[in-house]
């Protein structure tokens, strides 16, 4: 069983550096390709930023309604 395992192990390290010899063989990105990655990249910064803002607002709105049934209780 130890042996099978050595196998196993050589032939995925084996398998890992093929692929990455093949990924080094990409050519490099053209200046439209780095254009589109960085209109996506300013589109998710402009949504993350929308949805920070959502969920502020839903953490003071919870807030806001603990304080309001804790006056309540202490008033009553």
């Amino acid at each position: 069983m130890p042996r099978e395992i050595e196998r196993a192990l050589a032939a995925l390290l084996h398998r890992r550096r093929a692929a990455q010899a093949a990924s080094s063989e990409v050519p490099p990105a053209g200046p439209a390709f780095r254009a589109v990655v960085h209109q996506r990249l300013a589109n998710l910064d402009e949504q993350l930023r929308e949805v920070k803002g959502r969920v502020n607002g839903l953490i003071f709105l919870i807030v806001g309604a603990v304080a309001v049934q804790i006056i309540q209780r202490l008033i009553a």
